[in-house]
């Protein structure tokens, strides 16, 4: 399964370049990279940088200024399978046993769209996706729709697609095993501005 990284974003509220801010010593899109092949993902990233290329394949947006709902379509337009991961440039903090039970979970369900929530909150830049959401995706964006969890809803509302959403609360409850160092409540932790960095360093 192919696996992509979300790093087209501007990082206003940041004030300089998320994908290669330093943490625990590397960028930002190495630790994205290098989580997505820890999980058995093949990486690419989604955006217009080609300097980025130097950690993985590049793949530029189809609808340039359209929000990473343009970089999802865009990475089911290029892909060669059928579903796809996605996660955002800066969640360092999500483990790879979380990832893998994604592909796993879809394997089982096979839903076009797998969703965790946390608290009750979706997590749309943390999921997997079919390339039968394509045709929704792009037609949302045609139509002014940017919002990543508005495309795919009413993609899947279009279609008559599956969609499966569930807590990992309930998830990490079950799997005590995992041994993770980082408690659940900061897995979908985002890195959007220096104090949220501050927090994870």
């Amino acid at each position: 399964m192919n696996g992509f990284v979300l790093a087209g974003g501007r990082s206003t509220r940041m004030g300089q370049d998320k994908a290669l801010l330093q943490y625990a010593g590397r960028p930002l899109i190495e630790h994205a990279v290098r989580l997505l092949q820890t999980a058995g993902f093949v990486p690419h990233i989604l955006g217009t940088r080609p300097d980025l290329a130097a950690y993985a394949s590049v793949i530029p947006d189809l609808h340039s200024g359209c929000g990473p709902l343009a970089g999802i379509e865009a990475a089911l337009t290029a892909s060669s399978s059928e579903w796809n991961l996605f996660i955002a440039v800066d969640l360092p903090l999500l483990p790879p046993l979380f990832l893998g039970y994604l592909a796993t979970r879809t394997a089982i369900t096979v839903a076009s769209a797998t969703f965790p929530t946390l608290a009750g909150r979706l997590q749309p830049l943390c999921a997997i996706y079919h390339r039968n959401l394509l045709p929704g995706i792009t037609h949302a964006i045609e139509s002014g729709a940017y919002k990543v969890i508005d495309g795919i809803e009413s993609s899947v509302r279009a279609s008559q697609l599956k969609i499966d959403i569930f807590g990992a609360e309930a998830l990490a409850v079950t799997r005590d095993n995992w041994s993770l160092d980082v408690p659940l409540h900061r897995w979908f932790q985002n890195m959007n501005t220096p104090a949220d960095m501050s927090l994870i360093s």
